[in-house]
């Protein structure tokens, strides 16, 4: 490379830079590593971090089992390197496995159609009020305080910047539930829409059927969401909601910090029209074979941006990719003892402890710590290698003196005995 820049001496290339600028003596980094040795030493550095630790917080994001096989599939560069299926003639693969995601959807959330994905459960909401306006003419929202709060705030910012009105209905100090009073004094016929989300933010199961009922009285469609899909295993199918949101995270798709992530919209048929983003569909081509394309395609890259539903929704392909398999290789009966395993080692946890509500909880619940502060628990479960719970002060002020705790099939009984000694 010198000679080719005419150089003699690798110093003549750095030779019009002042001598302050010039590093003149070797970097201050280890040497070089073999291979076993650099994963050795990742190996190291990961047990110092959440990997090495116990953990019981969930709040929207769950430590749940991968299996091995989500990831080899999603490895395989076909999917890997793939992004929007256009072309349905090069990318059938891709159109087969978002034609079976949608399906799957439709079998978890009792809903007739699915699109192809959104960013995530936080977005899927206001998704999902921006499809109600569409449908009823109205621009105002109920939305249930115990939403999960992120997911609040996306709402709050989409609605503030188009001009749209969110009001709040309060929640039940004992159950945890939404107060079912307070949401029918609220309504009115300028309702869009009311949001719910069961389990709600206090991993309280919500009662959606009561809730649908008091919003359909009043000419308004009922939105719920979901941050546990794990819940759908056991819990009844939302089929009484007209829109359904939620996040796909615990289906096999890693917390990685946050994102990304893979989120859901479902809806009625009779308002697939108003869904946001694509749909891939079934078809035949020119031989008669089952195929796949795109039947619906109401985002900004296939139509006049003022005609699109949504300029934000995506298919998170290979994202959605990770739930898909996680689907496929669980099944309906898989699925279902999943749940049951959270479902009984969260009431494991909770047993004895001073829970803040009563209502019915999937693997989350509100505790109030007996001789802590929730700081101070979660402090004394990080000594132990444990991360501890959330703090609810940050969101709800009247609740400062509790922790939102969540217990999955990762958690181990000595585990927990811990959390419990910590927290009594």
């Amino acid at each position: 490379m010198l000679e080719a820049c005419g150089l003699s001496d690798l110093s003549e290339l750095y030779a019009h830079l002042p001598a302050s600028a010039l590093l003149d003596r070797a970097l201050d980094i280890p040497k070089g590593l073999s291979e076993y040795e650099i994963t050795d030493y990742f190996t190291a550095q990961a047990a110092k971090n959440a990997d090495g630790y116990a953990s019981f917080l969930g709040a929207g994001v769950y430590s749940h089992y991968r299996p091995v096989l989500c990831d080899v599939v999603v490895s395989r560069g076909e999917f890997l390197t793939s992004y929007t299926p256009y072309q349905a003639e090069i990318a059938q693969g891709t159109l087969t496995t978002i034609f079976e995601f949608q399906t799957m959807v439709c079998q978890l959330t009792g809903m007739e159609v699915a699109n192809a994905s959104m960013y995530d459960g936080s977005t899927a909401v206001p998704e999902a009020a921006m499809m109600a306006l569409r449908i009823t003419g109205r621009s105002s929202f109920l939305a249930a305080a115990n939403l999960h709060p992120e997911y609040r705030q996306v709402l709050d910012t989409a609605a503030r910047n188009a001009q749209l009105h969110v009001e709040s209905f309060g929640y039940d100090p004992k159950t945890g539930r939404i107060d079912l009073a307070d949401l029918e004094a609220k309504l009115n016929g300028g309702i869009a829409c009311v949001i719910l989300q069961s389990p709600n933010f206090f991993g309280v199961v919500e009662d959606v059927k009561a809730a649908a009922d008091l919003a359909h009285k009043h000419g308004a469609l009922l939105v719920m969401v979901f941050s546990e899909a794990v819940s759908l295993g056991l819990l009844e199918p939302p089929r009484d909601a007209d829109i359904v949101v939620g996040e796909f995270q615990s289906f096999a798709i890693s917390p990685s910090y946050g994102g990304p992530f893979a989120g859901i919209i479902a809806t009625r048929e009779k308002y697939i029209r108003q869904i946001p983003g694509r749909l891939a569909g079934e078809t035949k081509d020119a031989d008669g074979n089952r195929a796949f394309c795109l039947t619906l395609s109401t985002r900004e890259q296939h139509i006049r941006r003022e005609k699109a539903t949504s300029n934000i929704c995506t298919n998170q392909a290979l994202i959605a990719l990770m739930a898909t398999v996680f689907m496929s290789v669980y099944g309906k009966q898989g699925l279902r003892e999943l749940a049951q395993q959270n479902l009984a080692k969260a009431h494991y946890l909770a047993a004895g402890l001073n829970t803040r509500f009563n209502g019915p909880f999937f693997n989350e619940f509100v505790v109030t710590p007996k001789s802590r502060t929730p700081e101070e628990a979660n402090a004394a479960l990080l000594e132990k290698k444990i991360i501890g719970g959330l703090p609810l002060g940050k969101f709800f002020p009247e609740l400062k003196d509790s922790l939102l705790l969540c217990a999955t099939e990762m958690s181990k009984r000595a585990d927990m005995d811990v959390v419990k000694e910590v927290l009594l």
